[in-house]
Formats: C-alpha cells, structure tokens, sequence
C-alpha cells in the first residue's frame, strides 16, 4: 500500500488522501543549453537541474467506498477548503508518498487546483499540479545581505535598507573585486567597474593594502 500525505506549516496541518492517484509520475531534467561552435557544430552544455514537477489525480469520497484506504477521512468540502486555503498562504506545502518501493519528501508549491463533479455520488474529483519549492541558501556576505534578500530584490524590487558607500577601501588579504562590489554595492557584477576606476589589471585578485576609490 501506497500512502500520500500533504502537509503544511512543519507538519501542523495534514491530509491523507483517501483515495490514492492510480498513477505517480514525476518529472525532472536539467537546463542543459545548445550551443552552435563554428568548427565542430552543436554542443551541448549540461546545466543545473530543472524544478520536479508531479500531478495528483484522484477524489475525495463523500463517503468509504471499496477504494479508500482508511476511514474517517474528511469530507470532500474539508478537503477543499483545506488545499486551497494552502495555495492562497503564499506557502509551501510538503507531499509524502510513503510505500514498500516508492519513498518521496519534497517541498512543492501548488501550482494548479482544479476539481470536477461527475454523475453520481457527490464525490469530488481534482487535479492537483505541483512543483519542487527549493529554499534559498542561508549564504551572508560582508554586510549582513543575505543572498534571500539579493534574490528577492532582484524579483521584486524591495530593497534592504541602504548603507552608505565610503569613498575609499584599503583591501585586506584575499580580497577580490568581486567579492569588495558585492559588499559594498551589493552587486558583484559591479567589480569590472572598480577595476577600470582604480586602473587595476585584469585579475580577479587584488594587491593587499591597496587603498581602492570607491
């Protein structure tokens, strides 16, 4: 037997189905790229891994019938109610598919929740689509920025509060131009920048003790 649970807040909220999918496929790859090479034609760059993506198909009985794998389940409204109360949080939801050959424990974000009524008894029939919720890297630079809060001003446009800039820098051992834009402007892209305002040659890595105009 075959379980799938969703579950939301750290486990606080859960729903099994009562009725499982028929099927389960989930979907992956990667963001490989194509590239054309004037003297050997095609290649083909191999990138990071794609988002999985699944979709749940089944019903919500209105009441046990011979596939149910349990009693006591909530109702069809219960059940509705509770996904898309979940899908409006702005939240991530986690699903468990725990069997003898098939384990799954992923974040996912609900994608699309559709829901159909057929002839018949008062079940409910959905589609649930989702897709992997990955969570950003707790990585702090110099400053305190993390990369969360680079990612979502990128995105969004919030910005954290401002720092002033001071005009110059003395570099300290190990540091890189990228390493100084990105702490000071929160822009590593920035470094090419510093180097042509300081006349600095074209490596990464910076002399210590260089007192540097920013």
């Amino acid at each position: 037997m075959i379980e799938y649970w969703l579950t939301f807040n750290n486990g606080t909220e859960k729903l099994r189905l009562p009725v499982p999918p028929q099927e389960f496929e989930m979907s992956t790859g990667l963001n490989n790229t194509t590239v054309t090479n004037s003297e050997i034609g095609e290649i083909n760059l191999i990138g990071k891994p794609r988002l999985k993506t699944v979709t749940l198909s089944s019903y919500f009985p209105i009441r046990p019938d011979g596939l149910c794998q349990y009693t006591g389940f909530p109702s069809p409204a219960e059940c509705l109610d509770l996904i898309r109360r979940w899908r409006e949080s702005g939240k991530p939801i986690r699903l468990l598919v725990v069997g003898e050959s098939l384990k799954v424990n992923e974040a996912m974000s609900i994608e699309s929740f559709q829901v159909s009524q057929k002839p018949g008894p008062q079940d409910i029939y959905f589609s649930l689509e989702l897709k992997e919720y990955r969570f950003l890297p707790p990585e702090v630079d110099g400053n305190g920025l993390t990369d969360a809060l680079a990612l979502l001003k990128e995105y969004t446009g919030t910005r954290p509060v401002e720092r002033s800039v001071p005009q110059t820098y003395t570099t300290q051992p190990g540091d890189t131009l990228w390493a100084i834009a990105r702490r000071f402007y929160h822009n590593a892209a920035r470094a090419e920048e510093l180097r042509r305002r300081n006349a600095l040659p074209d490596e990464p890595a910076v002399p210590e003790g260089k007192v540097l105009v920013l």
